[in-house]
């Protein structure tokens, strides 16, 4: 497990570093093989800017979810340039599971809007989005992309169809989708440490594939394996330092995310068990 982590590590790394010694594309990749735009969502009742990332890629090609499984390439963003940005909230919608080349891996196809709701630092005044997106698109091979991004929020945009649809295929919350309890225990493996969920709710539907997050971005989560104990989902995964150092885990910052035929679910945090 480890060396596997440490492989798809040094790719990502290797992907990205082509990436950044390139000349950055504006909202395209060479081919066009995926571009990005800024959608416009125009003005919450709390008073934040609602926009998105639309990412459009070519028939066949995919890209990653935020934990993109064993040997996809997480996606990163930078926000320099940004103006009048006080705080900045991403929405992912349910990601699909893949198998490539004998690896699971989690992203989307064609195409991905992901919302950003956005409080300005002062309201009332122009919001300015403006950015990088760095990710991996893969076909029959994978390449890295670096896109810019920007654009001047419309405050008067109406209801944007694009941005609703993807806020609404977001994962279902714990309480939404009828999770009774949820407990985590760990114990120390041999580079690591194994974390096993469990996780009393109803079927998500079909297989259930089960991602656990260490909330710890100085910590590699490996795979997620998964099965059912009659109304228990069991998972469990091990966790890996970055660095090699000892970090302690905080079951409250441990995000589980149960990806079903029906439905995902999105759960934030364990009790000891």
């Amino acid at each position: 497990m480890r060396q596997m982590l440490t492989k798809s590590a040094a790719a990502a790394a290797a992907l990205f570093a082509a990436a950044a010694a390139a000349p950055a594309n504006s909202g395209s990749l060479d081919g066009d093989i995926v571009r990005i735009e800024v959608l416009d969502g125009g003005m919450t009742p709390r008073g934040t800017h609602m926009g998105a990332l639309k990412i459009t890629l070519q028939p066949g090609w995919k890209t990653y979810w935020r934990a993109p499984g064993d040997a996809g390439i997480p996606p990163s963003f930078s926000w320099r340039g940004a103006r009048n940005v006080g705080a900045l909230s991403i929405t992912w919608p349910s990601p699909e599971v893949f198998m490539t080349s004998g690896y699971r891996t989690i992203g989307y196809h064609d195409q991905l809007v992901l919302p950003v709701e956005i409080t300005p630092e002062n309201p009332g005044k122009p919001v300015r989005l403006k950015g990088r997106m760095q990710l991996g698109v893969c076909k029959d091979v994978c390449v890295p992309a670096e896109l810019k991004f920007d654009h001047q929020l419309d405050s008067n945009s109406g209801r944007n169809p694009a941005i609703a649809a993807a806020m609404a295929s977001r994962p279902w919350s714990a309480k939404e989708a009828g999770v009774r309890a949820a407990s985590c225990s760990l114990r120390p493996s041999d580079y690591g440490m194994t974390v096993t969920a469990r996780i009393s709710m109803p079927s998500a539907g079909g297989e259930e594939v089960a991602v656990i997050e260490p909330g710890n971005p100085k910590l590699y989560a490996g795979e997620t394996k998964t099965r059912r104990e009659g109304g228990q989902l069991v998972a469990e995964t091990e966790f890996l330092p970055a660095d090699g150092k000892a970090y302690a885990i905080d079951r409250s910052q441990l995000r589980i995310t149960v990806l079903g035929k029906s439905h995902a679910v999105d759960i934030q945090g364990c009790s000891a068990g």
